[in-house]
């Protein structure tokens, strides 16, 4: 008998998930096999310190459509997508989380949009179960992230996406370490649509990205796809040197006409502090890229596998 050609490749990055797994495999499974095609599920082990990784070593063990890279360490949620997406072979891709916040179900419609001949179907959440604070925040980001990048990301578009192979293809040529999978989906361009979906609560367990997770995330998408915090640092730079010489100019006129210089140590200590805030502020600036600049140069591996359920490895990592 024929094997049937890989159609789809799920890509799920979890760590410490072992209160979901089998929940989402259940829900994911009788999505896939309604779509009547052949698929694989690859789960990414992002260092997990938990039972994830037992459970999915035993679904592989009844379910051949199971597959896992399981990393040598704890990478990132970003890394470990980039690693399930080098190891997919299907026709189209599917990145979801594992904590069922990515309903399972929405995938119907992700793939009626790229059999329209949409090449990239990303999710958009009109809703969103965090609580108000989380959502002010990631509300802030997305808004100053499409104020800051050269290239328009969609608003609330997270991970959860369908990508064509030949965008697969043209994002693991990409040899960035510092990696924000949707500002580069949004880069590569394409046909690209959204579809609208309201993100359920975590299953089960507590949420992995912390804030500072979540910052970090955030410096990474705008610091990659903008330069405008650098032209900032310059044009604050001029605008200061330009009212410290008009304020020398000031009191220069102020000192002819009156004949003495006015009082005020509190004022120019309150500027030099200032001054030297700023000043902070713009290094720390500058510095992010220059990070960031060091950690592509050093060129080390995006990440190492420790184990490989399913999968030959091919990619040289």
């Amino acid at each position: 008998m024929t094997e049937q050609p890989l159609i789809y490749s799920i890509v799920i990055p979890v760590f410490n998930e072992e209160k979901t797994i089998s929940e989402l495999y259940g829900r994911l499974t009788d999505v896939m096999k309604g779509l009547k095609e052949n698929y694989e599920i690859i789960f990414v082990d992002d260092g997990s310190k938990d039972l994830s990784l037992d459970l999915i070593q035993s679904l592989r063990m009844k379910d051949k459509h199971i597959k896992c890279v399981s990393l040598s360490r704890n990478f990132g949620h970003q890394i470990a997508i980039s690693a399930g997406i080098m190891f997919s072979s299907g026709r189209a891709t599917i990145l979801m989380d594992g904590d069922l916040q990515d309903p399972p179900e929405i995938i119907y419609s992700l793939v009626q949009k790229w059999r329209e001949g949409f090449e990239v179907v990303y999710a958009i959440r009109k809703k969103r179960k965090e609580n108000i604070f989380k959502r002010i925040l990631y509300k802030l980001f997305y808004l100053i992230l499409r104020k800051l990048s050269y290239i328009e990301i969609p608003l609330d578009s997270g991970d959860f996406s369908l990508m064509d192979k030949r965008v697969v293809d043209l994002l693991n040529s990409m040899p960035e370490k510092n990696r924000f999978i949707r500002g580069i989906r949004a880069w590569i361009g394409l046909k690209q649509i959204g579809v609208e979906y309201e993100r359920d609560p975590r299953f089960a367990g507590t949420p992995k990205y912390s804030l500072r997770k979540l910052i970090g995330l955030a410096l990474d998408g705008i610091i990659s796809f903008s330069y405008r915090p650098l032209k900032f640092a310059t044009q604050a730079g001029f605008f200061i040197s330009t009212a410290s010489f008009l304020g020398g100019f000031f009191y220069f006129i102020y000192w002819l006409l009156r004949g003495d210089a006015p009082k005020g140590f509190t004022t120019l200590a309150i500027l030099i502090l200032l001054l030297a805030g700023i000043q902070l502020i713009m290094i720390g600036i500058m510095g992010e890229y220059i990070g960031r600049i060091h950690e592509e140069v050093k060129n080390r591996p995006l990440f190492i596998t420790k184990k490989l359920i399913g999968i030959e490895d091919n990619t040289g990592k």
